[in-house]
């Protein structure tokens, strides 16, 4: 068959170890068959990390905000073992941290739902989507470890020479200390981003802090999504019969819970971390996540939600097979392909990341998974596992099936 043309090349960011080896493996399967692949590479391996001095995680970001969609594979942050480990010359920060702070993006993570793996929370039908603000909080907290009686204080010094001053806490015995900030300017961002977000995926939107315990913190986020949406949004919801609400993040979860699902729940930065995990864990797994960030102008960064599967890696390296899910990879590379057709005006490129999406669903269905999969199968189901080269395959019989 004719390959499909491309017009604008995506930004491809390969990454480390299990997940660097599927990588591979989609592109070859799945992608260079049937597309006429045009992409600006840049490898973001700890190996090439170290020798650019993490130069090229932040040119892939400036190539994103260039041609506006990016698709990114797994990657190391290291820890003191990783330094070791790879003789880094020193401990490079976290490329997702990196990219986010760049394009000043809000994450966006959802399931993957198949039919044989029902939800842990019976009543949910359709998908959770976590909106997560990637910018500041604890995630760039300042600490400190008190070890006897003292007095902590929170000073702020304007550049005019005002001070503001105030006790945290008079100790009288060792303690921890944390400060935390974040930025109207990243709040606005954010709050620009979900609210587009809704829009273009018609979804009611769900923003929770604890404004009632966090009295200027919290609540300077909630006053900020509210003015925005009043101004710049409300309007258009109306329109397209979708509801933005606040509420308490105590109130949202129980609300969660009772939900059928089929909304975007924003979050502060911590909340959506681990309410992403623990909404992808409720629908089936991690290796079952969609993950894109999304800047307030309009660039996309597709991705894995999971890390890079370090465990298959070593078994990898030693000869053993592997049965590692690539469902998340595979749905970055989708989610990427469809936008750059959508922009661009192709819409061969965006019915091929359709099929290739429903290939992979398809294969599912049929009962041919990878092994993390084969035991959260609902009764009435069966399945069989087999290897990560073995499942891609399967899906590409179906994909050419579906391409014919």
């Amino acid at each position: 068959m004719k390959k499909i043309k491309m017009t604008t090349p995506l930004v491809e960011m390969d990454g480390d170890e299990m997940t660097r080896i599927l990588w591979k493996m989609i592109k070859d399967e799945l992608l260079l068959p049937f597309i006429d692949l045009k992409t600006e590479y840049y490898d973001l391996g700890l190996v090439e990390r170290e020798k650019t001095k993490d130069k090229v995680t932040f040119d892939s970001a400036y190539a994103t905000q260039k041609y506006g969609v990016a698709v990114k594979c797994a990657t190391i942050t290291p820890n003191k073992q990783r330094v070791e480990e790879y003789n880094l010359s020193e401990m490079w920060k976290s490329p997702n941290g990196t990219i986010r702070a760049i394009l000043d993006g809000t994450v966006f993570r959802a399931p993957i739902l198949i039919d044989s793996i029902k939800p842990a929370v019976k009543n949910w039908k359709k998908p959770i989507t976590i909106a997560r603000h990637a910018y500041g909080d604890v995630y760039k907290a300042t600490e400190h470890r008190v070890e006897g009686e003292g007095k902590a204080e929170l000073v702020f010094t304007g550049k005019d020479g005002s001070v503001f001053r105030e006790t945290i806490y008079d100790f009288e015995c060792g303690g921890v200390l944390q400060g935390q900030y974040n930025k109207d300017s990243s709040i606005i961002s954010f709050a620009h981003s979900c609210f587009k977000f809704a829009i273009d995926t018609k979804q009611d939107l769900w923003f929770s802090t604890k404004d009632t315990i966090s009295k200027k913190y919290d609540q300077t986020f909630k006053l900020i999504f509210q003015d925005i949406y009043e101004k710049e949004y409300k309007e258009k919801f109306k329109e397209l019969g979708i509801e933005y609400f606040y509420t308490l993040i105590d109130d949202a979860v129980a609300r969660v819970i009772r939900s059928e699902g089929g909304y975007i729940w924003a979050c502060k930065n911590y909340d959506g971390d681990v309410m992403s995990d623990m909404v992808s864990t409720a629908f089936g797994s991690l290796a079952m996540m969609t993950s894109v960030l999304v800047s307030p102008d309009g660039k996309y960064e597709y991705e894995a939600a999971h890390g890079t599967v370090t465990r298959h890696y070593y078994r990898y390296l030693k000869g053993e097979d592997t049965s590692t899910n690539p469902m998340a990879t595979i749905f970055a590379w989708s989610g990427a392909l469809r936008k750059r057709g959508e922009l661009d005006g192709l819409s061969d490129l965006v019915d091929f990341a359709d099929k290739l999406e429903a290939a992979c669903i398809k294969t599912l269905d049929d009962g041919i998974m990878t092994k993390d999969l084969v035991g959260l199968v609902s009764e009435g189901y069966t399945a069989t596992a087999v290897n990560s080269i073995g499942f891609i395959k399967a899906i590409r019989e179906r994909l050419e099936a579906s391409l014919a």
